[in-house]
């Protein structure tokens, strides 16, 4: 299924981005929903608990924009749009997309 495979993604990034920052837990995750994507907000959303289970974002606050350009070169993919983690004693820190 297209969709488990893009959440898998996700999840891999994730979880890689907590281990760069070590350690880190990730307080937020934004999403960018490309339009011709097989995902939807809802079952992103619903979805969401299962794909973080046991990562450092299980906690994290979600983030999602549904893009409506059916011409984007990305409008079938679901793409990390940024993380913020935060690491004990420290700030909460933005990280951009590592695609």
């Amino acid at each position: 299924m297209h969709e488990e495979a893009l959440l898998k993604d996700i999840r891999q990034k994730l979880i890689e981005e907590s281990t760069r920052a070590s350690p880190a837990q990730i307080a937020r995750v934004r999403l960018w929903i490309g339009a011709l994507s097989h995902l939807s907000e809802d079952q992103l959303r619903l979805q969401w608990p299962t794909v973080v289970d046991g990562t450092p974002a299980q906690s994290a606050e979600l983030d999602v924009t549904t893009s409506r350009d059916t011409t984007n070169p990305r409008a079938q993919g679901l793409v990390l749009m940024s993380i913020d983690v935060t690491e004990p004693g420290r700030s909460p820190a933005r990280t951009g997309p590592r695609l």
